[in-house]
């Protein structure tokens, strides 16, 4: 993401024994026990043994030629025994990029349909390239040092996608026109603010056009402070060695946070010290951000094992890393799927580290979204992405339930990017921010990310909280519709649910609005019914913000 955020939070720790759990009032629930979870992680296994073993009869079934094949990516399965298996597909041998899938059977295993990112046949014309491998490598380096602001062409060096063979990977591109033949490339650098890159180009395997690009470092600027200042005193589950304590969680998967020491590469060093207090509150000391990190990560993961049983971004009980302290004066914050981990820099003068809470919950979203619908980091798609992290980073600050930085919805409250007070987005109204779009248009899609998916955190806020003027917890809003219609909101919960059941079971790579439109309503069928009240809200609501 490129737009600012951040959260403040505070460590304030009596000792704890290795693997010991004490966790804030804000996120305090019961965690399943490792009993639990281990049988929930040897269920998933189970699953995806299962869909992978399945693939070629599922291949057959939906009429898939015979040089397609299916790589299984996710597997879930429903409490009456419904399975929903995401595939990803081959043709030739070769990735299809477009070509993934979630196939849907009854608890029997017989099929009930499928959902496709897209439909008709992929076989491009033809499977011998006139580039060489090098030569598509070349081109797409040359292509990134145009448009990323690379330091040097060292920095901008290229490197392999895995599988790939002179530093570029033969691929088909099906994601949007005819499928061809194409080269995947991996080009990595720096952005002129520090801000690292790591461009996946896709070109025309024929031609060397560009066909697609996406960053996969994706940031938030944001400025915050520490300890006190945003959240209060909180508390954190650390790891004592025996010696000293660390800001390492063994209970939420051994996630946790080190300090770059104003470096910008490498994992960073892990924060230990011998006694169990971090953190005094002010940006001057550096354990004020690291605390905000560690804090926001446990928020991050207790609300999607709390709220959807899901453990851990991937599903598969590894924690993520969080890095403060990145570079010198840089004003922003990233999640990059690669080293899976959260970067925070400290912000102008190094004084405002962009650790606040809901920059966190969205920033983590991006690797949910990565290992689930893959949604493309472009057009519609782009925005629906990022509005899936800032709608459930929205969540994730209602879910903390901080007295000192109560959930709402706006989108950086905190950290006065402007200048003047006035959050980074709004959800209740996204025009608000001069640049969001509150409804559907043909133009959507060519806007930027970060202001096309003003039509689904519109959205969002109609379908919790309803239409017309309201206040929660002492915030104002007034949400107004396309079409005049007066809406009752569900509730963010019923809401949150629906949008995670139809990113995690229904959406794909290239849903546009139109496609998550009968993704949301086929998940709310789902969970509450068909005609049901938040089936025909969720109709209701997506007219309102003119996506009929």
């Amino acid at each position: 993401m490129k737009r600012k955020l951040a959260v403040g939070a505070v460590l304030s720790a009596s000792a704890l024994l290795a693997g010991a759990i004490q966790v804030s009032a804000g996120i305090a629930q019961a965690l399943p026990s490792p009993a639990a979870q281990n049988a929930a992680g040897q269920q998933r296994s189970e699953l995806l043994t299962l869909a992978a073993a399945q693939a070629p009869a599922n291949a057959k079934a939906l009429g898939l030629g015979a040089q397609e094949n299916l790589v299984v990516k996710d597997a879930i399965v429903d409490a009456d025994g419904t399975r929903h298996f995401r595939y990803e597909r081959t043709y030739n041998g070769l990735p299809v990029l477009g070509g993934d899938l979630v196939v849907h059977q009854d608890a029997k295993g017989q099929l009930r349909g499928s959902d496709k990112a897209v439909g008709g046949s992929l076989a491009p014309a033809s499977l011998s390239p006139k580039l060489t491998a090098a030569q598509a490598a070349s081109g797409a380096t040359g292509a990134v040092q145009a448009t990323v602001g690379a330091k040097d062409a060292e920095e901008a060096a290229l490197t392999s996608v895995a599988g790939a063979k002179n530093g570029a990977q033969l691929v088909v591109w099906a994601a949007e026109g005819t499928p061809r033949l194409a080269y995947r490339t991996t080009v990595e650098g720096m952005r002129a603010d520090g801000t690292p890159s790591r461009q996946i180009l896709v070109t025309d395997a024929d031609s060397g056009a560009v066909l697609s690009t996406h960053e996969e470092i994706q940031t938030a600027n944001a400025t915050g402070s520490g300890n006190g200042v945003f959240v209060g005193n909180v508390t954190l589950t650390t790891t004592y060695t025996g010696s000293a304590y660390q800001l390492k969680d063994a209970s939420r998967g051994g996630q946790y946070t080190t300090t770059l020491a104003n470096k910008t590469s490498g994992k960073g060093t892990l924060y230990s010290k011998s006694t169990n207090t971090w953190g005094n509150g002010l940006a001057s000391n550096k354990e004020s951000a690291a605390v905000d990190a560690q804090y926001g990560a446990a928020a991050t993961w207790d609300f999607y094992k709390n709220t959807f049983g899901r453990n851990g971004i991937r599903n598969d009980g590894v924690g993520a890393y969080s890095r403060v302290h990145y570079g010198s004066n840089y004003v922003n914050a990233f999640w990059d799927d690669s080293c899976f981990c959260m970067t925070y820099g400290d912000g102008a003068s190094n004084t405002h580290p962009l650790t606040e809470l809901d920059v966190s919950g969205h920033e983590m979203t991006h690797g949910v979204t990565a290992n689930t619908a893959g949604l493309n980091y472009s057009g519609e798609s782009g925005g629906l992405n990022e509005a899936t992290s800032d709608i459930f980073g929205t969540m994730v600050e209602f879910s903390a339930n901080l007295t000192k930085d109560k959930g709402d919805y706006l989108i950086g409250e905190l950290i006065d990017l402007n200048g003047n007070g006035t959050p980074l987005r709004y959800m209740d109204k996204p025009s608000k921010d001069g640049a969001s779009a509150d409804y559907w248009s043909s133009s959507v899609g060519s806007k930027d990310v970060h202001y096309s998916s003003g039509v689904a955190n519109h959205f969002f806020y109609l379908l919790s909280e309803g239409s017309g003027a309201k206040t929660v917890n002492g915030v104002s809003y007034n949400s107004p519709t396309y079409n005049g219609s007066t809406l009752t909101g569900i509730g963010r919960d019923k809401a949150a649910q629906v949008w995670y059941r139809a990113l995690t079971v229904y959406m794909t790579s290239t849903t546009n609005y139109k496609a998550a439109r009968t993704a949301t309503l086929n998940a709310a069928k789902d969970l509450y019914g068909a005609g049901s009240t938040e089936y025909n809200a969720v109709a209701a609501t997506w007219a309102a913000v003119n996506v009929n």
